[in-house]
């Protein structure tokens, strides 16, 4: 077994742990920034919170792709 192959799965954990820091910050943005808009015009809290939520997921989803993206690539030869 190779050096190379032994650190293989280590190296993709800690690459995905890296690249989970982008979403993470990003749904502090999206929930932060939407709180302060609902702070500031409180009867806009329907539309406010759909664009929040909204953002959310497909801030998720990005996290969850780059969670699953090292799978498919692995499986192709």
């Amino acid at each position: 077994m190779s050096v190379l192959a032994a650190v293989s799965g280590n190296v993709t954990a800690i690459g995905y742990g890296l690249a989970a820091i982008g979403p993470g910050v990003g749904v502090g943005i999206i929930f932060g920034n939407g709180v302060q808009a609902i702070a500031r015009q409180p009867e806009a809290y329907g539309l406010i919170r759909q664009n929040m939520l909204l953002g959310f997921v497909l801030t998720e989803a990005l996290a969850l792709l780059g969670l699953v993206a090292p799978f498919i690539f692995r499986a192709i030869p």
